[in-house]
């Protein structure tokens, strides 16, 4: 069984990733000093070498024809006066020694060597002559003595023991204190990381301290840093859908509380009176009649708020058909036709046929709920119109229906759960106040929209749907 590991923290993301290019920039830093240093000894070593050459070769230049070999000795041995650390020989191109500096022993370094003609970095070795190192080279110089003279090979070297001795320790030295301040810079790393941490941290506080009674607290923008403000306007927006969440189940509660309370209490008093005193059966049979409406009412309200709950959780399953929206108005045009003409209000549809996918009893109650909204609310001697429009690819329905108009400030929650325009109508057999809401459910469900422009010359309710082409054999 695996577990799932915490991933690191930022902090120790943010401090590992400096630190290694810290690390990394320090540990060339040194690389390159050490190299330069390195390169400047040897460049030293060089240049020494290249002055011993040069004097050897005015030395030689100098000599006069037929010199002793007591007296050339002497003459090469103080060309290289002042210079302790250099050793020389002087050889014939067939490897006959001429002179060599007493005490040192450069044959071995000679017989491999390639003479050259002027001493560089490159072309200089290293030779250990028993515990001693040495930088040594050999060099072809032709002696201006005498004419014809064959050339001579001077194979030359100096001592860097002192040299290696001081780089050995100078390349101790660098790598503790690049170590040192590696450690001290991935220390500081982690500080700084950690300080630059300190605007979440307070954000995290003022987070923690936000109580479901502190809904109302937004955190401000101005004071963070900019990589933070994107995250904290995240955080007040969801804050804010959440205090409208919260709100609106406050307010949902309450509603579901006070539309049930009056059945109930309805139903409560209509039983102590029945029961303060004998009745007849009739009495008993138009009281249970009563009941009767009240439980009907409460069964209707429980029913509607199960259906917008569903929707809420995207539970709503259409089985969709293909539904000509102008048959299911004539349809609801049948029904209501009877009240309609009871309260003195005409009917009227306008507009081509035109077909929606979705289910067919889902879509009926959500117009049923609009047309019968609109036939309450419409004057005596009025109309209520539905119009049906359509375009490539959606088709509108608008119902229409004069009246008094909805004032602006109530548009934006005329289709909110038991909101009432007028409370003074709440308990007048006009419903509890869940008819729009179910009707936005369900267009929302089918992928639509729905709204309400409301003027002193009428109230029109629009919904839009998806257009399919009709089915020709329905």
């Amino acid at each position: 069984m695996s577990l799932d590991r915490r991933p690191a923290s930022l902090a120790v993301r943010l401090t590992v990733s400096i630190g290694v290019v810290i690390t990394i920039v320090l540990l060339a830093f040194g690389w390159i000093v050490q190299r330069s240093i390195n390169n400047h000894f040897v460049q030293q070593d060089v240049d020494e070498l290249n002055i011993v050459v040069q004097a050897l070769k005015h030395t030689l230049a100098t000599l006069p024809p037929g010199i002793p070999p007591d007296a050339l000795q002497q003459r090469l041995a103080s060309a290289v006066s002042g210079h302790h650390n250099t050793q020389f020989q002087i050889s014939t191109v067939d490897g006959r020694l001429l002179y060599a500096t007493p005490d040192a022993d450069l044959s071995g370094f000679a017989k491999i060597a390639q003479p050259v003609g002027q001493i560089t970095a490159n072309n200089a070795s290293l030779w250990a002559a028993g515990a001693e190192t040495l930088r040594a080279a050999s060099v072809l110089i032709a002696p201006q003595t005498e004419p014809g003279a064959e050339p001579l090979i001077v194979t030359i070297a100096t001592s860097i023991d002192f040299h290696l001795h001081y780089l050995q320790r100078f390349h101790t030295y660098l790598w503790i204190l690049t170590a040192v301040a590696c450690l001290v810079a991935i220390l500081a790393t982690w500080i700084a990381v950690y300080q630059g941490h300190a605007p979440i941290r307070r954000i995290s506080w003022k987070i923690r301290k936000i109580r479901t009674d502190q809904l109302h607290v937004r955190l401000e923008l101005r004071t963070v840093p900019a990589e933070l403000v994107e995250l904290v306007s995240a955080f007040n927006d969801m804050i804010g859908r959440l205090e409208a969440l919260i709100q609106r189940l406050s307010d949902f509660s309450g509603d579901i509380a006070h539309e049930l309370r009056t059945p109930i209490t309805n139903l409560k008093t209509q039983t102590e009176v029945a029961l303060s005193q004998p009745r007849d059966i009739e009495q008993y049979r138009e009281i249970l009649y009563s009941n009767l409406e009240e439980y009907e009412r409460m069964a209707k309200m429980v029913g509607d708020m199960l259906f917008l709950a569903q929707a809420d959780n995207k539970l709503l399953k259409p089985e969709l058909v293909t539904i000509d929206l102008a048959t299911e108005i004539q349809i609801l045009f049948d029904y209501f036709g009877a009240w309609a003409e009871e309260r003195g209000v005409g009917l009227e549809m306008t507009g081509d046929p035109a077909c929606t996918l979705g289910d067919t009893l889902m879509i009926r109650r959500a117009l049923s709920n609009l047309l019968s909204n609109a036939i309450r609310y419409t004057p005596p001697a009025h109309r209520v119109t539905v119009g049906i429009s359509s375009t490539k690819n959606v088709v509108t329905v608008r119902i229409s229906n004069p009246g008094i108009a909805i004032p602006t400030e109530h548009l934006p929650r005329i289709f909110d759960r038991f909101y009432r325009v007028d409370a003074s109508r709440q308990h007048k057999g006009e419903g509890a106040g869940l008819g729009l809401a179910i009707a936005k459910s369900v267009i929302e469900a089918h992928g639509g929209t729905i709204g309400v422009q409301s003027t002193p010359e009428a109230t029109v309710f629009e919904l839009s749907v998806p257009l399919v082409p009709c089915d020709p054999s329905r």
